[in-house]
C-alpha cells in the first residue's frame, strides 16, 4: 500500500510523462534535408526537449508543476524505461547471430574506437578550455557508470578527476541521446559509411544513447532494421564487457601520460616559479 500511496503522490510526474509522450507521438517523425543527408527528428527527441524544459533546474518557472521531489523520483526511472527496448535487442541478436559472427573482428576492434575521446577531446579540454586534471576524468571515456567507478576507485569523486568525469556524465545524460540520434540520422542518410559500421558505433556502453542512435538508423534504413538493431545490441554488450578494461588499462594510462607530458610540465613550472 505504501508503494501505491507514494506513486499517487507523484501524479504530477506521471501526468507530465503521459502528456509529453502523446504530444511527441502526434508530431511523429520529421525529416530535415541538409545537403549531404538529412536529420531525422524522432518522437524521442521531442520528448527529451520538452522534458528538459520542464526540469526546474533548467527552467525555474517549471518548478510550479514539476518539483524537486518529482525530479528526484524520475532520475532512476530512465533505466526502467529503457529496459523493454534493451530486451527487444535480445530477440534480434539471436536470429541475426550469423551476421554478428561474420562481423566478429569488427565488433571486437570497435572498442578501440572509444579511444577517440582521448585523441579528440583531450586536446580541446587542455588547450582550448584550459582544464587541469579535470581533463583526465573528462576525456578518458564517455563517462558512463563503469567509467565513473574507475575514477572513483582511482582518485575519488571529490578529486579534480572526479569532477571531470561527473561533469561529462551529467552532460551526456542530458544531451547524449539527442546528439547520438541526430548524428546517426545524418550519417545514415549521407551514405558515407556502411550502415553496419554505424550500428556498431551505437554501442558505446549507454542504453539510452544506443537506443536513440539505433532507433534513428532503423528509421532511416527500415529494410535493414533487424540487422542494425542486432549489431547495435551486440556492440553495446561487448562494450559493457570490454569497455571497463579498455578504459582502465589503455585509455586512462594514455590520458595520464598525455597530461603529464603537456599540462603537467606547465603546472610544475608554475609551482617552481611561485617558490612552492
Amino acid at each position: 500500500m505504501s508503494v501505491i500511496k507514494e506513486t499517487m503522490q507523484l501524479w504530477r510526474l506521471h501526468l507530465a510523462v503521459l502528456v509529453l509522450a502523446i504530444i511527441a507521438e502526434l508530431i511523429g517523425i520529421q525529416r530535415i534535408p541538409i545537403g549531404i543527408g538529412a536529420i531525422l527528428l524522432l518522437p524521442l527527441l521531442y520528448a527529451f526537449v520538452m522534458a528538459a524544459l520542464m526540469n526546474p533546474n533548467i527552467v525555474k518557472p517549471a518548478g510550479k508543476l514539476i518539483r524537486s521531489r518529482e525530479v528526484k523520483a524520475a532520475s532512476p526511472l530512465i533505466v526502467i524505461a529503457i529496459m523493454p527496448f534493451i530486451a527487444k535487442f535480445g530477440t534480434t541478436i539471436g536470429p541475426a547471430i550469423d551476421k554478428i559472427i561474420e562481423a566478429g573482428p569488427a565488433l571486437l576492434l570497435q572498442e578501440l574506437g572509444n579511444l577517440g575521446t582521448v585523441l579528440i577531446a583531450f586536446p580541446i579540454a587542455v588547450w582550448v578550455l584550459g582544464l587541469g586534471r579535470e581533463a583526465i576524468g573528462a576525456t578518458f571515456s564517455i563517462a558512463r557508470e563503469p567509467n565513473i567507478a574507475i575514477i572513483a576507485d582511482r582518485y575519488t569523486l571529490k578529486s579534480p578527476e572526479g569532477t571531470g568525469v561527473m561533469g561529462v556524465y551529467v552532460i551526456g545524460t542530458l544531451f547524449g541521446t539527442f546528439v547520438f540520434a541526430v548524428l546517426a540520422s545524418i550519417f545514415a542518410t549521407a551514405d558515407i559509411f556502411d550502415p553496419r559500421s554505424l550500428a556498431m558505433a551505437c554501442g558505446v556502453g549507454s542504453g539510452s544513447m544506443m537506443a536513440a542512435c539505433s532507433g534513428a538508423l532503423a528509421t532511416a534504413l527500415p529494410e535493414m532494421k533487424d540487422e542494425l538493431l542486432a549489431l547495435a545490441g551486440a556492440s553495446n554488450l561487448l562494450t559493457y564487457a570490454t569497455g571497463l578494461y579498455a578504459g582502465l588499462f589503455i585509455a586512462l594510462p594514455l590520458v595520464e601520460k598525455l597530461y603529464n607530458a603537456t599540462r603537467g610540465r606547465h603546472e610544475t613550472a608554475a609551482r617552481a616559479a611561485a617558490g612552492e
